[in-house]
């Protein structure tokens, strides 16, 4: 089976490059602007053949880049962008344009699929074993950024400066002679010890007080550095990597550009395609992404496949899931107060790591704040611009995605844990591309 996998994905891959996707069948859309121009061509310099009405109704036929090949009621064929029109989420995934198709000059291949598809879940995350030697794989597919900038001039993708007020930026130090973290909880722990030698009560009702003392930002990068590994490595002993060396290599050197063009350039970061027909990926702390073979499969090109990387960096950089473990670090420590103290086992080998050790990767299928989901789409927008590439890219995929069809099992996991998609490109629409008018004209 895994044979099998691995020849659909090298298909996958080599067809990427024709550029033009065809639906299995008519998939229906309508128009979602005031007014809409359908062109001759693919490009804006091809005269306008046609012009819709908000709610319009046209037919899909294909995807050529950035623009939907359509058919209106009047039996007219051109060309719209991707966010000119709104599929409608599909009755059954039998039918649509997620059943991707690639066609080209070089003729026409399908990825084949699996009969029935069993996503990953949160009992498989969290009972997977940690997976070192896939860890090591992946690790060993790291590119440098130079070598991903390299890649990056060959894909016509030049680096653009765009501002982002929303992006997280590590703090830095404070003027002057400043008490660390680790040194504030020490002085805790002498003055809950001098507490035992007044009344031992006190001592006690203090114990896990330490944990309660906010970490600096030096601990909190280290922290998230060691959790990165122990997560994905319990994800790869879940779903292995893709055994697809030049899936792999891509992966890598398209998303360490985009991540070179985020707050946080120098956080280690590590990608990779892992054996899973679902539609989904996953980020883990200080940078490890992983994209599943299925939502892989699905993009059209390097353009959407940083989309989907740029708003996974974005929960890297926001700290999004790390944000949810050191919540339960919190209340971990809480739990400890008026217990026996525990002694920790450095900065990041408390309750942190205690948590992955019992749970595993199961917090990748904690469903985040809407509005983290939102700004990650908003922020995959802003390193596509940056990296080069068009704005518009993660808009195509999630137009596919919707026309797989909310039943659609490869999508159980994602509809979890994240927004539903018609409210994600809603947002998108409602904030509109300003700033970035220029990218999306690429």
């Amino acid at each position: 089976m895994r044979n099998t996998h691995r020849l659909s994905l090298v298909l996958a891959t080599a067809l990427l490059s024709l550029g033009l996707w065809a639906a299995d069948a008519a998939t229906t859309a309508t128009v979602s602007k005031p007014s809409v121009e359908v062109r001759r061509g693919p490009d804006f310099k091809t005269p306008a053949i046609a012009t819709l009405a908000k709610d319009a109704s046209v037919t899909i036929a294909a995807q050529q880049g950035l623009w939907f090949k359509v058919q209106t009621a009047d039996g007219k064929t051109g060309f719209v962008r991707v966010n000119d029109v709104r599929m409608a989420y599909a009755k059954a995934e039998t039918a649509g344009i997620g059943k991707t198709l690639f066609s080209g000059k070089a003729g026409k291949g399908r990825v084949s699929e699996t009969a029935s598809v069993r996503g990953l879940d949160e009992s498989d995350l969290k009972a997977a074993a940690f997976d070192a030697e896939q860890l090591q794989l992946m690790e060993s597919y790291r590119v440098e950024p130079a070598a991903a900038e390299k890649a990056a001039r060959a894909r016509h993708w030049p680096a653009t400066e765009v501002a982002y007020a929303a992006e997280f930026r590590p703090g830095q130090a404070p003027a002057g002679p400043q008490a660390t973290q680790a040194e504030k909880r020490q002085r805790f722990g002498i003055a809950r010890n001098l507490l035992g030698m007044v009344k031992p009560g006190l001592a006690d009702a203090a114990d896990g007080g330490e944990e309660m003392i906010g970490k600096s930002e030096q601990e909190i990068t280290e922290q998230e550095l060691e959790l990165g590994p122990l997560i994905a490595g319990r994800i790869l002993g879940a779903a292995p990597l893709v055994a697809d060396p030049a899936a792999q290599r891509r992966i890598n050197l398209v998303g360490r550009w985009l991540a070179s063009r985020t707050s946080r350039p120098d956080l280690p970061w590590t990608f990779g395609v892992i054996e899973s027909d679902e539609v989904n990926a996953f980020a883990a702390p200080g940078g490890y992404v992983l994209v599943t073979r299925g939502l892989y499969q699905l993009l059209a090109d390097d353009a959407e496949l940083a989309a989907v990387l740029g708003h996974e960096l974005s929960h890297v950089v926001q700290r999004d899931h790390y944000e949810v473990v050191r919540k339960q670090e919190t209340q971990g420590a809480l739990g400890k107060m008026g217990m026996k103290r525990v002694k920790a086992g450095g900065v990041a080998g408390s309750l942190a790591k205690d948590y992955v050790a019992k749970h595993g990767a199961a917090v990748m299928m904690t469903k985040l704040d809407r509005d983290a989901e939102f700004r990650a789409d908003e922020a995959a927008g802003i390193y596509l611009a940056r990296g080069g590439s068009n704005p518009l890219a993660l808009y195509a995929v999630l137009q596919k995605m919707t026309a797989l069809g909310t039943s659609s099992p490869k999508l159980t996991q994602l509809y979890r844990t994240h927004p539903p998609l018609d409210a994600r490109m809603d947002r998108i629409d409602q904030r509109g591309y300003a700033g970035l008018e220029a990218y999306t004209k690429r």
